[in-house]
Formats: C-alpha cells, structure tokens, sequence
C-alpha cells in the first residue's frame, strides 16, 4: 500500500471508528521498530478513562510485549535519569483530558480567553512525566511514537486533545535532542555530558496519530470534511479505517487518502484483525 512504509520523521493520521482496528495497527507499527530501528516505539494514550483500548492486553497477546506505565517524573532541578524498569516501560497515560478546549478555560477582561490556572498548574505537572518519557526514550534508540485514545469531536479545533497532542508534536517530539536535554536535566552544567552523548536526530522520529471518529461506513469517513484543526491538514500520510457491507458480512476496509515522499496504492483493501493483528486480505 506505501512504497518504502511510512517515513521516518513524518507525521501519519490513521482515522477510524471506535474497534475498526487503530490499535491494532498501532502497536504493530510500535512493536516493528524492534526491526527496523534496534528498539520499539512507545505509547501515549491521551484516553482519559486509562487502557480502554485494551493496549496491553494486545501488545501481550500479539507481541509478547509487555506493557508497563512509565511513572518517572522529573521536576526541575530533581535527579533526572530514570531507574532500569522505567527506562523499560514504553507507555504513558499522564495526558488524561478530554472534552472541548473551553471546558479548561476561562474568559479574560479584555473579552478572550485563558486556560484556568489550576488547569494549567495540573498540565505543567504531567509534562514532568511526558516529555522525559519521550527524551529518556528518544536517547536510548526510540525512533517510533504512536499516540491513541483521540475521542470524536465535531471541530477538532474545540477539542482539548487535539491542542494536547499540538503541543506534544511541537514541543517535545520534534524538539532539538539538544535544547530538550537542557530543558529537563537541570542545572545542565551537572548533566552536559549524558545531555551530549546522547543526542538524536529528532527529525528521524515518525509519529502515529490514531484518531476516532464517528462515522462507521469507509465513505462516509473518506467524505468527512477536513475542520479547522484538524491535525491531517498537515500529515504526510492519512489512512482511513472503516466497514463496508460485502455481500452478507461487514468487511473492514482501509484505503490511503494522502501519503508524500513515495508512491502508494489508489486501491481499496480488505482487511482482517486475526492472531498476528492486522493482516490484508
């Protein structure tokens, strides 16, 4: 379907309803960098209801993974480097908000608006936890991050995970490995020679944004117009997930919608969630 896969350094959106198969496709597309990269990839789940997607049990049944929670948090100035079984553990839930941006904010004199402090003092604090899961990650090898649990929002614009998962993508995931190291092991005098040694090309790290939606049918999904906000606006690669009636079955269907750098198929395929995960028909 991708000539050459998806490219290293670029942003993918797979869109889909809920138990079509994201998942699937994320953790296969994690657990392969065991292969290609020398490490697997990592896993934010921005579900704020925690492993509704059933994450470990998958990775456990398909990959023999085990998925363990990275907890390690780094506070400004604290030791930064995380003990053995954190530098082990390749998921994080710390981003627990959902619901539309307005919800967490409060109207300003001059007639805008402003994220609540008490909001924003509770964001800044899983960020102690987020981003050295990424950087510690990224520094040992981790060229592949996979973010799920995106609920449907009628205007992505609105949508509190959307604005999270901005933020992330800009400000952490491709982040300069240098400027990110200073930024969270502090005072960098004490810590400048791991900050050095352990510099990456953060433009090799290929994101997967898995997003739910609410349509079901693959042409209604392909027919969804694209909102202000809308992460795939800016993708190197869409793929779209969705049923279609196929004589007396509901057959799976996934198709390529955009996808720069190398060719890729035009055709619509079936697909099958089977022992091995996702397998094309």
């Amino acid at each position: 379907m991708l000539d050459g896969g998806l490219l290293p350094g670029t942003l993918t959106v797979v869109y889909g309803a809920t138990g079509i198969g994201k998942t699937h496709l994320g953790l296969t597309f994690a657990d392969h960098g065991r292969v290609a990269d020398g490490a697997r990839g990592i896993l934010v789940d921005m579900n704020g209801r925690g492993d509704s997607q059933q994450h470990a049990e998958y990775a456990a049944r398909l990959f023999d993974w085990r998925l363990t929670e990275w907890t390690h948090a780094v506070t400004p100035m604290s030791d930064p480097y995380p003990p053995a079984a954190q530098q082990a553990a390749d998921y994080s839930n710390a981003l627990r908000w959902v619901g539309r941006l307005g919800d967490f904010q409060v109207p300003t004199p001059d007639g805008g608006w402003e994220f609540d402090w008490n909001w924003k003092a509770a964001y800044n604090h899983a960020l102690y936890t987020v981003r050295p899961f990424m950087y510690f990650h990224f520094a040992a090898g981790t060229r592949r991050v996979v973010v799920d649990g995106v609920e449907p929002m009628d205007s992505p614009a609105d949508s509190i995970q959307f604005w999270l998962f901005d933020e992330l993508y800009r400000k952490t995931i491709h982040r300069d490995a240098e400027t990110l190291g200073m930024e969270i092991c502090l005072p960098v005098w004490k810590h400048r020679t791991f900050i050095d040694a352990h510099r990456y090309d953060h433009a090799a790290i290929t994101t997967l944004l898995l997003v739910t939606t609410e349509e079901v049918r693959l042409d209604d999904v392909l027919a969804r117009k694209v909102a202000t906000g809308d992460i795939g606006a800016t993708a190197n690669t869409i793929i779209v997930l969705g049923h279609e009636r196929v004589g007396t079955r509901l057959a799976r269907m996934l198709c390529v919608v955009k996808h720069r750098g190398s060719a890729m198929s035009d055709e619509i395929v079936e697909y099958r969630i089977g022992p091995r995960g996702v397998e094309l028909g």
